[in-house]
């Protein structure tokens, strides 16, 4: 009797190990994989899962190559996922749903299956959208954009970390405007620190982006000041609750390079040098703490003007070699010329010591080198004698 128990027991854990390694080297893919479009933005993907089968991977694969961080692995049947036109170029997205054994082990898996989620409409032209904020509050926003051949309508709400959820409609722009080159329109109620995706729809498409808001360049006010230009520039009325960005201040020196500065505060001060004219223009820029906020360059401030450069030093290196050249050629010409005169040749004095020992006291010889002087010519005179009768008195 214990042999049989033995022997269905040995029977039994040979079964359940069989079928343990069957299933982790054939796991079965999910099966009825579909799609639908909730609104504009959301998609929802369902699938059945395989009988016995707990986790399920999915993986968000756009076609543009971009394979984003988007992994979720779970006891899961669908996936709900916002999706931004603005972000494909192709107009469709890719997504890869798969079995697996465990999270933490994916050396195991089923063929992956292979979703396409397409746009269901055309997308709507719409260029260069820019969201300005409200200086008076963090509420408002100025959205403006340049409109293609069809007119648009903009729509707008809360968008991403389970906005969906909450009964979240698209809200009608009310408030438009139209110009001659870019149309608008003022969005009242939208907070800089939350995400908001708006909708642009025409007659035959849509085109969804995400709000990137921007603040209008700084107004620069520069002045001269013990030596120093000081430069200051308003901040937002709301900055005091809400601190989310820094100023990047440049200027140029004399139209030469750049400097740039990443300043926290709203004053800051440069050394002024007063021969020079100094450009300066500026930027808002977001800190580690907020979205992407951000602004363009603002109109350049200038101060100071280029004055000529003093001359008197080119002009001497220029002329002073020459000078100094000119005088060496002519104290060279002219030591050479009368260079007989400037250094006679002295005799030897040993040798007239020598000549005047051996002849002694006689003349020297003259030499027909020695000086002869020329004759006077000597009038002839005649005397005559006085007579006697003269020398009586």
């Amino acid at each position: 009797m214990s042999r049989a128990v033995e022997f269905v027991t040995l029977l039994t854990l040979a079964a359940v190990m069989s079928a343990c390694r069957g299933d982790a080297e054939g796991l079965p893919s999910p099966t009825n994989v579909s799609c639908i479009w909730l609104d504009r933005l959301t998609v929802n993907v369902s699938w059945l899962n395989p009988i016995g089968k707990k986790y399920i991977r999915q993986l968000e694969k756009p076609i543009s190559g971009k394979i984003a961080d988007n992994t979720k692995c779970g006891v899961l049947t669908h996936f709900t996922a916002e999706l931004l036109t603005e972000n494909i170029v192709s107009g469709e997205w890719t997504y890869l749903i798969w079995t697996v054994e465990d999270c933490d082990d994916q050396s195991h898996g089923s063929p992956k299956v292979l979703q396409k989620i397409k746009i269901p409409e055309p997308r709507a032209e719409v260029n260069d959208i820019k969201c300005l904020m409200d200086q008076e509050n963090a509420s408002g926003m100025n959205c403006s954009w340049i409109p293609g051949d069809q007119p648009l309508t903009l729509s707008y709400r809360s968008c991403f970390k389970d906005a969906w959820k909450k009964d979240n409609k698209f809200k009608p722009c009310n408030r438009t405007y139209s110009g001659p080159t870019r149309n608008g329109c003022y969005l009242d109620d939208v907070h800089v620190l939350e995400d908001t995706c708006m909708l642009f729809e025409t007659r035959e498409g849509f085109s969804t982006f995400q709000l990137k808001p921007m603040l209008e360049p700084p107004e620069l006010s520069v002045i001269e000041e013990g030596g120093e230009l000081k430069l200051s520039w308003p901040q937002p009325n709301f900055a005091k609750h809400i601190n989310c960005w820094n100023s990047t201040v440049c200027y140029s020196k004399c139209n030469h390079s750049k400097e740039c500065r990443s300043i926290v505060l709203s004053e800051m001060r440069v050394p002024y040098d007063k021969s020079c004219r100094y450009d300066f223009w500026s930027s808002f820029n977001r800190n580690i703490y907020c979205p992407n906020i951000f602004s363009n360059r603002s109109k350049v401030v200038s101060y100071g003007t280029n004055e000529p450069a003093d001359k008197t030093l080119t002009v001497l290196a220029i002329v002073l070699p020459i000078i100094l050249s000119l005088c060496l050629f002519l104290s060279i010409y002219c030591f050479r010329r009368y260079s007989s005169i400037i250094c006679p040749v002295i005799p030897d004095p040993s040798a007239i010591f020598k000549e005047m020992m051996m002849n002694g006291n006689k003349e020297l010889k003259t030499t027909e080198t020695l000086y002869v002087p020329v004759p006077e010519p000597i009038e002839s005179c005649r005397v005559d004698p006085v007579p006697d009768y003269m020398l009586i008195s």
